[in-house]
């Protein structure tokens, strides 16, 4: 499943329209903004109070920052005791200070200190005066650090000259220089202490006016803004003890900016930065000393945000075997800037408190390298060593993540970054892959961009995405933990560092006439504001593990500018094994596209091992690459077998502040037709490759057989990917790609089964034309015969000859057409039917094997009202795949028939012998129409005439779901508000037309609102077929009432006149009366019938027998169903479990989980900022806010009911 690249489809877009449109869904945006208005009044209220226990606390003003003067003793024993390892550390990095004081030590004169990059000083400031308070005794130490002060205090500013406009420097210096003063304040003698506070306010000043005017002050999830402003914070906080009212204004404006960053934070579903691993512990270095500092000193609690609980995996699964090195992905180093030991144990005493974050930094302390390119930098090493010290937490067990010691793939959907067989130790089978396609500034971003949901956002000018780098379809790949293929790291913005395609000739071709890659490049830093570039995305279509192996693909071709008329730019990686990777670009272009060629770049920064030409086979052109005598190789040929000779290149790049050397593998091919595909397969030293070729190169998707070990390896992999009935149709299944290897049929994304390979019955020993060639020599021997002999026969030679001519030009001919119908090449001008025949049969060569039959979802959601089916929707809309259409609308009602079906519940079930009896054909009718012919449906719909009682019913339908106004409404604004609901009415049906323009394939999800269609789900199977997927959402019976009756104000029971469905329900004879049609009412609903007749009943009692009478009838009657069919879906489970259940969801389905859908679903359930309809915000500990409000005696009532059937669904009880 594709995501849409249409603009008007994007998730966060919807999301917000919801909130007017439906009221299916909406974000939380305004809780920020009221955030905003109030966080003046906040913030004195706050600091006021902060202010009063400061006074009281007058004589123990310093140490306050981390800890408070009563901690110190505490610390002390502690770097004896629990954290000797990281007082070790510390005591080593002074050691080393100390003994190189030239360089350590800040210059003596300020020329020297101002003409480079001198972050160092201010980095290595607080771990030497922290090991100075954990040390009072070491005098040395303490007279070393007082000289480092009173340097650095002389000069007249902290600024770099070569670097005017750039505070970070400063920055660096405030943040070291404050925390320094704080932890040695009452070691100090009263005029030290004067002149380095006088110092920290003036810096603090100097500080706060730049944030008035620079960019970083407005540039949000930005390092430069993370590092500036928690140098303003920890600046206030520091000098503010004495002068707190200017102080107060700095901390007010440090709040603002990073709770405005935290928000954002939130809305990244995976963790991540886009900024990269590098540039991302430097933001995340100061995003969580912000975090502690603002819950210490502010009692703001960030310790809930979403992007928090899961930064682990930021560090965890970027990390190549060994714990060395980290993926290379924008501007980046070997590995981190600073940390990552501080975040981790940040994350693991805060946030996780399961021992992974402790345990990771324990790996990469202890694996860190003692030299080479990958040892820290002496600047920045040492900068977090005493807020992990702070923040360690002993008691906490280090111990790895689950399923540690296996390779693991992880997606991170926000980032568009698939990594693979991170975080583990560096052996010989383990392998690393990495595979980038993504949106600028990350999906979030980009998202909020364009849609502008905040109105403090301001487009690309709140944000700054320099860093990160033209990248999109990028990979890398080290096998063994060998890296084979990187990224050349930080560097100028082009794209060919990044190992990927370049087009040429571009008619605007900016830095490497006439090629030209990706947008935005060309520069040092990426350009993201200007024609197109803001647009610049690419997209993680599938990826999927199965075993050891996995496919990843990306769409990259809104990466590219328009003009080269390209249209698409997809590119699919395969690891078929820890030392094979199986890479495929597939492009389109227009008929009228100026390019005519593509060239590929493959990068390797390890200078000990260089690429060389290579080979293979002595028929495709390569490079290897020789590791102490293990060779690893790499060709390419394209889909006419062409293999070109590649150019092997040395390049330096300008980095940070230095050169960065790399070499990288070019090789271009010619683009002659709309279509091309490049095969490359790079393979490790303990693998025999011995044959690799394209078996079928149809429009919809290609075969590869690869015989890697002597095994045959059969590869289809479709690049119609936005086409679902393509996919099944080449597949056999939903799904991108599949693997046919020693009788086992690999589907990626559902999982690996087993096949038995029929043996044909119409298998011919010699073929028709080896046949055709017999008779004809055999025809012309006799003919030879008769010739030497014609005496014998009363025949003339002439007529002879003609005769014998004949039959040979006739036999020739038939062995022609034979040959001709079967010939798949070009040169053979088919004609398109039997080109498309023939495309057909091998696409489905696969499904006759194994025998299953194809069949497209058509999906139907159902539940009780209020059960949460609606957060469903994320799974299904904004993507090619499905069309997500709820019933009932205006537009799209159920038709009235002589079965009036209830808009909450009925007891009527219906079965597929009602379908067969001719009952509720109309219905029968509107189904197949709407299902089966979607597109025709929705085209037959007159979105201007609806009658003024559709309108009318509409507009009370509105009433009762918004807030009534206590102003009267005049006539004519009624008339207003009914016309505008009209109209978002009619605009709901043109998306869903647009839909099926762009994707005519999508399937229908049909979202019933109503609980009654539970009980009905035998007669849609008996009209739909196997096609039918039906998912019933069941909820915990006390959490549905308490959202009826405790949610909402009205409550919902009331809003939606629960009793009088009720009495509806069972008027006449025993209730029975309304099923009366088809004779199918529910015995299930006997045990409501007789509470609702029962004069001591009460809304717990009442919906609590509902819900056991629906869910137990639903489950009865749909048990018969096929588990192909239906699932039953616990609510509960999509908000705690979200990537599991949609995993599984998608599996009934037949179809991968699309990394977007991913990311749609992850945003709903674990951000706080996704409401669904009268339930509020959903998160995993809102869905039980019912244990904490409701009444013990009402969970109680609850339980006794419905406890049998809670127990069968695993709901325990909360009350014994």
């Amino acid at each position: 499943m594709a995501l849409m690249f249409t603009g008007h489809t994007l998730f966060l877009a919807l999301m917000m329209f919801d909130v007017f449109a439906f009221e299916e869904s909406v974000s939380n945006y305004s809780d920020w903004v009221t955030f905003i208005e109030n966080v003046d009044q906040y913030e004195k209220q706050q600091l006021k109070g902060l202010s009063a226990e400061q006074k009281l606390k007058k004589t123990v003003l310093h140490p306050s920052l981390y800890f408070d003067a009563q901690d110190v003793q505490a610390l002390r024993q502690k770097a004896h005791t629990s954290h000797l390892h990281l007082f070790r550390v510390i005591r080593s990095a002074v050691t080393v200070m100390l003994s190189n004081p030239l360089y350590y030590l800040p210059p003596p004169k300020y020329a020297d200190f101002a003409a480079k990059w001198n972050e160092i000083y201010g980095n290595n400031l607080p771990p030497l005066a922290f090991y100075c308070l954990l040390c009072p005794e070491d005098k040395a130490a303490f007279d070393f650090a007082i000289e480092y002060m009173d340097r650095m205090a002389g000069y007249k500013n902290w600024l770099v000259e070569n670097a005017p406009g750039d505070e970070v420097p400063l920055g660096h210096s405030l943040t070291g220089f404050a925390t320094a003063f704080d932890f040695l304040y009452n070691s100090l003698e009263n005029e030290r202490r004067q002149k380095y506070l006088e110092k920290i306010w003036s810096v603090s000043e100097e500080m706060y006016e730049y944030s008035k005017v620079r960019s970083w002050g407005k540039q949000l999830l930005h390092n430069h803004q993370a590092t500036n402003m928690l140098a303003l914070l920890i600046g206030a906080l520091v000098a503010g003890v004495d002068k707190g009212s200017r102080a107060n204004i700095w901390k007010h404006t440090v709040v603002d900016v990073m709770e405005k960053t935290m928000f954002l934070l939130n809305h990244i579903v995976d963790g991540s930065l886009d900024e990269g691993v590098a540039y991302g512990s430097y933001t995340a270095k100061s995003v969580t000393q912000y975090v502690f500092l603002a819950q210490r000193h502010f009692g703001i609690n960030n310790l809930e945000n979403n992007w928090l609980k899961m930064h682990f995996w930021f560090y965890y699964a970027t990390l190549l075997p060994g714990f060395q090195r980290t993926v290379g992905i924008a501007d980046s180093n070997y590995n981190w800037f600073y940390g990552p030991e501080s975040q981790l144990v940040f994350l693991d005493k805060f946030i996780m408190k399961n021992g992974a974050g402790n345990w990771l930094a324990q790996q990469i302390r202890k694996h860190r390298p003692k030299d080479g390119p990958m040892v820290p930098s002496t600047a920045q090493r040492w900068s977090t060593l005493h807020t992990e010290f702070i923040w360690y937490a002993a008691e906490i067990t280090p111990q790895p993540p689950p399923d540690y010691g296996t390779a693991k793939m992880h997606v991170f959907p926000n980032w568009g970054v698939v990594t693979y067989g991170a975080g583990l130790p560096n052996s010989q089978t383990n392998t690393f892959v990495s595979f980038k396609s993504g949106k600028l500034g990350g999906r979030a971003v980009y998202d909020i961009v364009h849609f502008q949901p905040y109105t403090w956002i301001d487009g690309w000018r709140s944000f700054n995405p320099g860093h990160e780098h033209p990248d999109q379809n990028s990979f890398t790949f080290a096998p063994n933990g060998q890296v084979f293929v990187s990224e050349a790291l930080y560097g100028p913005k082009l794209s060919h560092l990044n190992n990927v395609l370049v087009f040429a000739p571009s008619p605007t071709s900016q830095c490497n006439q006439p090629w030209e890659g990706q947008l935005g490049e060309c520069a040092q830093w990426l350009k993201w504001i200007g024609d197109e570039v803001g647009d610049s995305t690419g997209e993680i279509i599938t990826a999927s593990q199965a075993g050891e192996m996995m496919f990843v693909s990306g769409e990259a071709v809104s990466a590219y500018t328009s003009a080269m008329k390209l249209k698409s730019v997809y590119r699919v990686l395969l690891l078929l094994n820890s030392q094979t990777l199986l890479v495929v670009d597939h492009i389109e272009k227009e008929e009228d596209s100026p390019v005519n060629s593509v060239s590929a770049f493959f990068h390797n920064l390890d200078i000990d091992f260089k690429y060389i030409p290579y080979k293979f086979k002595n028929k495709y052109s390569g490079a290897m690459m020789d590791v102490w005598d293990a060779h690893y190789k790499m060709f390419w040929f394209d889909h006419r077998g062409s293999s070109p000779v590649a150019r092997i290149q040395e390049a330096e790049q300008a980095a940070e502040f230095k050169k960065r050397w790399t070499q990288f593998v070019n090789v271009t091919f010619p683009m002659k037709n709309t279509l091309t595909r490049i095969v490359y397969l790079f393979y490790g030293p303990y693998v025999n490759v011995s044959d690799c070729r394209l078996i079928d190169n149809a429009k919809s998707g290609f075969q590869i057989s690869l015989n890697v070990n002597h095994t045959e390896n059969t590869i289809s992999v479709v690049t119609e990917y936005q086409n679902l009935k393509a996919r099944f149709d080449y597949l056999g299944f939903g799904g991108f790609a599949k693997v046919i290897h020693e009788n086992k049929v690999t589907k990626f994304g559902l999982g690996t089964e087993s096949v038995k390979k029929e043996i044909k019955s119409n298998r011919v020993v010699f073929p028709f034309g080896f046949k055709v060639n017999i008779i004809a020599g055999l025809i012309l021997g006799v003919s030879l015969v008769i010739l030497a002999f014609q005496w014998r026969f009363y025949i003339s030679f002439g007529k002879m000859l003609r005769w014998i001519l004949i039959l040979v030009v006739t036999l020739w001919l038939i062995e022609l057409v034979d040959v001709w119908s079967m010939c798949t090449q070009p040169i053979c001008a088919k004609w398109s039917s039997d080109m498309r025949r023939l495309e057909h049969d091998k696409g489905n060569k696969a499904k006759q094997l194994e025998g299953n039959p194809v069949v497209l979802p058509d999906v139907i959601i159902t539940s009780l009202p209020t059960s949460g089916a609606e957060i469903l929707k994320q799974l299904f809309f904004n993507t090619s795949d499905f069309l997500y259409i709820r019933i009932p609308t205006p537009y799209l009602e159920i038709p009235e028939t002589e079965f009036e079906i209830d808009s909450f519940v009925d007891p009527c079930e219906w079965k597929a012998s009602d379908v067969q009896n001719g009952n509720f054909r109309l219905i029968q009718g509107w189904l197949q129409s709407l299902v089966q012919d979607t597109k025709l449906h929705l085209q037959n719909i007159h979105l201007y005439e609806a009658s003024r009682s559709k309108v009318a019913q509409h507009s009370a339908l509105s009433k009762d779901k918004k807030k009534r106004s206590r102003k009267r409404e005049s006539l004519s604004e009624q008339k207003s508000r009914a016309r505008g609901s009209q109209e978002k009415d009619a605009e709901y049906i043109r998306e869903l037309r647009r839909h099926l323009i762009y994707y005519p394939n999508a399937r229908p999800v049909l979202s019933l609102s109503s609980g009654s269609w539970t009980l009905k789900l035998p007669f849609f199977q008996e009209i739909l077929g196997p096609s039918m997927k039906a998912l019933y959402v069941v909820r915990d019976p006390r959490a549905w009432v308490y959202s009826m009756l405790y949610k909402n104000k009205p409550s919902l029971y009331s809003l939606k006149n629960v009793p009088q469905h009720l009495a509806a329900m069972f008027k006449g004879e025993n209730g029975k009366e309304k099923c009366s049609l088809n004779e199918g009412y529910a015995s299930e609903y006997e045990s409501l019938r007789k509470e609702f007749s029962n004069s001591k009943s009460n809304p717990i009692s009442m919906l609590s027998y509902l819900w056991l009478a629906n869910t137990a009838a639903a489950m009865r009657i749909n048990g018969d169903l096929l588990p192909t069919n239906y699932q039953l879906v616990k609510f509960e489970d999509i908000v705690n479990f979200p990537q599991k259940t949609a995993e599984t969801i998608f599996t009934f389905l037949g179809i991968p989980l699309p990394p977007a859908s991913l990311n749609q679903i992850l945003f709903a359930t674990s951000t706080s900022l996704f409401y669904l309809p009268y339930e509020g915000e959903i998160s995993p500990s809102s869905i039980h806010a019912w244990k904490k409000n409701m009444p013990h005696e009402e969970i109680r009532q609850i339980e006794d009911i419905c406890y049998s059937l809670m127990d069968y669904l695993g709901y325990p009880k909360f009350i014994e």
